[in-house]
């Protein structure tokens, strides 16, 4: 059966000034997957995300979002697909001077029209959605730990049902035992509401938790991708350098005791 590529991107090229960060830069993201983007420092990973966001424009190649060339499309087509994404940038990024439920409302009030007591009760959703105590839901991110921020940030990502995740580094910052929740976290959410994943990410453990595919930057486009028992199984020095040295190895042990236990 032959996958649906939700998002396609062909012949990327990002540049800042005379600075080329992706050249003739390919990759499909496939409805129901968890892809995890990984590589080395200044390949460009969170400009990738970026840029398929909208928030970048490259110099050349073609974004296809959800099949229509994002070149080709309206503002008011644009604009539709946002609704269908939602996106958790590193440390949540929330306003600070609003509390966890008016941060899930912002998306709600800027693409909905709803009256505020159905805003209260969907944002209370959303914070239970992810883990989070009702508590939460008055208080400001400055009241927030590390791992409840990221979350609360998850829960607004979440505010309009989109079919797309796009997370940014979700488990920077975090202890071991709070990344590890947070991939769960990540995955039983895919697997309830049938997500797709794009995350950005350096932790191998999350790679080996959670995610069907692997896509490694290098050379200024996508070098390889496939599952993590491939990538385990590539010649290229800096893959062979990420998936076998000690913290490889740590991950390999690590999900070999979880599925003992």
């Amino acid at each position: 059966m032959e996958r649906e590529a939700i998002i396609e991107v062909r012949g990327v090229r990002n540049q800042f000034g005379s600075q080329v960060i992706h050249d003739q830069l390919d990759l499909d993201i496939y409805r129901g997957e968890v892809l995890g983007i990984v590589g080395g420092s200044g390949t460009g990973k969170s400009v990738l995300l970026r840029t398929i966001l909208g928030l970048n424009k490259p110099a050349a190649g073609r974004i296809g979002l959800f099949g229509k060339a994002r070149s080709d499309m309206t503002s008011a087509e644009e604009r539709a697909v946002e609704r269908r994404w939602g996106v958790l940038f590193q440390d949540g990024a929330l306003f600070s001077s609003l509390t966890v439920a008016q941060n899930i409302q912002v998306a709600l009030k800027e693409h909905l029209h709803l009256p505020q007591y159905l805003l209260d009760e969907i944002a209370a959703v959303k914070i239970a959605l992810v883990g989070l105590p009702v508590e939460a839901g008055p208080k400001f991110p400055s009241e927030l730990s590390g791992g409840m921020r990221k979350r609360a940030g998850l829960a607004r990502a979440l505010a309009l049902d989109p079919e797309i995740v796009f997370l940014d580094e979700p488990t920077a910052g975090l202890d071991p035992i709070g990344a590890a929740a947070f991939d769960d976290l990540i995955k039983n959410l895919q697997e309830t509401l049938g997500l797709t994943v794009f995350m950005v990410t350096h932790d191998l453990d999350s790679l080996y938790a959670i995610c069907n595919r692997i896509a490694v930057l290098a050379e200024k486009r996508v070098l390889v991708t496939g599952t993590i028992d491939e990538m385990t199984r590539q010649d290229h020095p800096w893959i062979k350098e990420y998936f076998h040295g000690p913290r490889g190895r740590a991950a390999v042990a690590a999900k070999t005791r979880n599925a003992v236990a």
